[in-house]
């Protein structure tokens, strides 16, 4: 016994060390394969959005950055130019996009396609979200969210197909929600306009593949973009009812930091990953709830709509 409790912390060092390692192959890796391609990137100001602009700058992509705020894409262009070196990189294209303006979206394409009169990569990144009760989201709002979360990433996509067609390959890539997949209260708008942003995903999958063009979607949970908490007491013991609600209170808070989506997003465009789900297994469970006991899933969905805290934490 002895011996095996020494030996196993070692191996728990050794087993992470690897881990590491082939973390940073991979990432080595994928930056070398997206080295001078033309890389679209919306909303490119976002948390994630800047994370994946500097994953893509630093592997050497021709970047075209996109986002509402000629101000803010310029500062990014300023962050990204000082921290690279300038001879292994190429010096973003800025573009402004407002999804929720469709009569502007021609424009847009034609200046996107212009920059370098192709495209290799396109990354859907754009959404904006609304969270209320059905009959409080009235139908201006509604229309507004389709467009940017629906509207808008269809426009940019079937923009860019012409030409990834006409050089018999691609990539339209589209950074989802697992509201997708996964309806929950609340959240009646958004999660329609992810539902078919989905579906149009899907069937161009299939419709283009056979011009060489991947079309890959990324599901994931909410953006976590906090800080990390600090340290807290130990609590003291809760009673026994309140332990498993705890359970899956903590769960439901969990979120993806901006920095993990964006490395699995750039080794979803190397690896051209079909579909990507970037979930913790509570929102897993729920996906498969959804498909083998639909009745038990939305049981549960009612009673948590009467409950304060968990129509808060739920995502």
């Amino acid at each position: 016994m002895l011996p095996f409790v020494v030996l196993l912390p070692v191996l728990i060092v050794v087993a992470a060390g690897v881990y590491y390692v082939y973390n940073e192959f991979l990432l080595f890796m994928s930056n070398a394969q997206v080295r001078n391609k033309v890389v679209v990137l919306t909303d490119a100001v976002s948390g994630v959005g800047t994370e994946l602009s500097r994953l893509f700058h630093v592997g050497g992509a021709r970047l075209i950055l996109c986002g509402t705020s000629w101000d803010k894409l310029e500062s990014l262009y300023d962050t990204l130019c000082t921290d690279a070196d300038p001879r292994e990189t190429f010096a973003p294209k800025l573009v402004l996009v407002d999804f929720s303006d469709p009569d502007s979206l021609e424009e847009v394409v034609t200046e996107v396609v212009d920059c370098y009169g192709y495209v290799d990569v396109l990354i859907c990144n754009s959404s904006i979200k609304v969270k209320g009760p059905v009959q409080s989201i009235s139908l201006d709002v509604d229309r507004n969210i389709m467009d940017i979360n629906y509207f808008g990433p269809c426009t940019l996509a079937k923009g860019v197909l012409p030409s990834m067609m006409s050089r018999r390959g691609g990539q339209i890539v589209l950074v989802n929600s697992i509201h997708s997949k996964l309806a929950v209260p609340f959240r009646s708008s958004y999660a329609a306009s992810k539902h078919a942003a989905q579906a149009f995903f899907d069937c161009l999958r299939a419709e283009v593949e056979e011009y060489g063009i991947s079309v890959s979607t990324i599901t994931h949970t909410f953006i976590n973009a906090s800080d990390p908490p600090a340290p807290a007491p130990a609590p003291e013991p809760a009673p026994q009812t309140n332990r498993l609600w705890d359970y899956i209170s903590s769960h439901l808070s969990h979120g993806v930091r901006p920095s993990v989506l964006a490395r699995e997003v750039l080794q979803t465009v190397n690896r051209k990953k079909k579909e990507v789900l970037l979930s913790h297994p509570l929102p897993r469970l729920a996906l498969y709830l959804r498909s083998l006991l639909p009745p038990l899933l939305f049981s549960v969905l009612s009673a948590g709509v009467r409950d304060s805290a968990l129509a808060e934490n739920i995502q």
